[in-house]
């Protein structure tokens, strides 16, 4: 595993080890190798490797006591909403599932978020908002990246909120985003998504029309949904 520095090495062997856990090839029936057998396997240093299984069990993931050792964590106990756990569960074979119950999750907050976004953002957050849709028209004529575009969007609009635990949100929704976008996109054979859905939206706060906002992002949320479930059902 070449990768240099320290700190990279440490995230390298964490994401290795929780998509491994993730995935099954670690669990409650299948514990861990020991310490010794991990360093070796990884060629890392003790130090790096428990740093990275801290760094997991700061996730839930893992757990450990004296002269017990370390073991994984049921499921239960994951911190689904933290941006790696949700990465490694959405590459999952049966990601489509959890990306439904996710997108139910941005269902509850997006609509509320343009709506606040319209009624009481700065007109400097509505302009991110403006520059983000921009992007994905650059995207569209391959001056830019049409995922990180349509993330930037509605990262934009929970920025804009004024809401700072929706404003915290970005990470997990910006990963779960990378999957969804992806999904959707292809289940509708496209490689961008629709720009005019997304500026009616922007159109919509920038008018300050709290209501219409919500209902379209509302819309662009269930047509999502009706995507990664594969049977055309929206909420």
């Amino acid at each position: 595993m070449d990768v240099p520095g320290g700190h990279t090495l440490t995230a390298q062997v964490m994401h290795d080890l929780g998509q491994a856990i993730v995935t099954g090839t670690y669990g409650p029936h299948n514990p861990l190798p020991i310490e010794a057998d991990l360093g070796t396997y990884y060629g890392v240093s003790r130090s790096i490797l428990r740093e990275a299984i801290k760094m997991l069990s700061s996730k839930g993931l893992l757990a450990s006591r004296p002269r017990l050792g370390t073991w994984v964590q049921s499921e239960q106990h994951w911190n689904l909403l933290d941006p790696d756990v949700l990465h490694w569960l959405l590459e999952r074979p049966s990601s489509r599932a959890l990306l439904v119950e996710f997108l139910e999750i941005r269902l509850a907050i997006e609509p509320m978020a343009a709506l606040m976004a319209a009624r009481q953002g700065t007109d400097a957050a509505i302009a991110a908002i403006g520059a983000a849709l921009d992007r994905m028209r650059a995207a569209e004529r391959g001056a830019d990246d049409p995922l990180d575009s349509d993330i930037a969007f509605h990262v934009a609009i929970l920025r804009a909120s004024g809401n700072r635990f929706y404003a915290q949100m970005q990470d997990v929704i910006g990963a779960a985003l990378r999957t969804s976008i992806r999904i959707t996109n292809a289940t509708k054979g496209v490689t961008l998504a629709s720009i005019a859905d997304h500026a009616r939206v922007y159109d919509a706060i920038a008018a300050r029309d709290g209501d219409a906002a919500a209902a379209l992002m509302q819309g662009l949320i269930s047509e999502s949904i009706a995507l990664a479930r594969g049977d055309g059902t929206a909420l």
